[in-house]
């Protein structure tokens, strides 16, 4: 169970391939942490991960197969990790970034990457706030993104299903509490992480080891809602009220 400092025994990563999830998991203490459950497709990134964290002491580390469009496949698969055991954080770390042009010359690709991000976390979420439910404790960290909070031309079918996201986690948050259990939504800017190599950075980009610490920083503290860096809250606080004529000319 997560103790009075927010520090959790047991961690379940839907995304396990996540550098910020895996940043995450690096900065939670490893003496407390006695189980990591990471679910995602199997790759030798994958059992790096693992054996990483056995590498820190975690003995009891767990690869699972998990595909977030394969949503039949998630109740079982959360339930099966849950019947093994208390999970004191999940955290939904799985996400597509895609390419704007190539995502409105093929629709197809567009559909692909909001089921993937949006009903995939759905269809997880749901599941998991049913077990955090029942076990009466435990946090559901999403990494939302500032993309949702006012999706720009250049990247706006990313942007509308972390929108989507962000909406579905923090209605969630509302539909758990007084249970135990609770939602932390995470809200990055441009964080330098494999999905992003090659990139142009946005301003106030930061890496996967400074979201971590924020997250950590979060759960210790029982936040529901964060951004990464927190300059973003009020940036994005101004962005939001932008006239959409001023909007559109800013620079994407």
């Amino acid at each position: 169970m997560i103790n009075a400092v927010g520090e959790p025994q047991s961690v379940l990563v839907l995304g396990g391939g996540s550098d910020i999830a895996g940043a995450v998991l690096r900065a939670l203490p490893a003496p407390r942490l006695e189980r990591v459950v990471l679910a995602g497709r199997r790759s030798p990134a994958l059992e790096a991960r693992a054996a990483e964290l056995r590498g820190r002491g975690i003995s009891d580390v767990e690869i699972v197969d998990f595909d977030a469009r394969d949503t039949t496949a998630h109740g079982p698969l959360v339930d099966g990790v849950f019947n093994r055991g208390d999970i004191d954080v999940v955290i939904l770390a799985f996400g597509i970034l895609g390419d704007q042009a190539s995502l409105e010359a093929d629709p197809a690709a567009a559909v692909d990457l909001v089921t993937v991000n949006y009903v995939g976390a759905v269809s997880s979420g749901l599941h998991v706030a049913r077990r955090l439910r029942a076990q009466g404790h435990g946090r559901l960290v999403v990494l939302s993104s500032v993309a949702g909070d006012r999706a720009r031309r250049a990247n706006f079918v990313y942007g509308s299903s972390k929108a989507g996201l962000d909406a579905f986690a923090q209605g969630l948050g509302d539909a758990v509490a007084g249970s135990g259990a609770s939602v932390l939504v995470v809200r990055p800017g441009f964080v330098r992480t494999s999905m992003t190599e090659g990139l142009a950075e946005a301003p106030f980009a930061t890496d996967a080891d400074a979201v971590a610490a924020v997250v950590v920083t979060a759960l210790g503290k029982g936040r529901e809602t964060v951004y990464a860096p927190g300059v973003l809250r009020p940036v994005m606080g101004a962005i939001k009220v932008l006239p959409r004529a001023v909007f559109r000319r800013l620079p994407g």
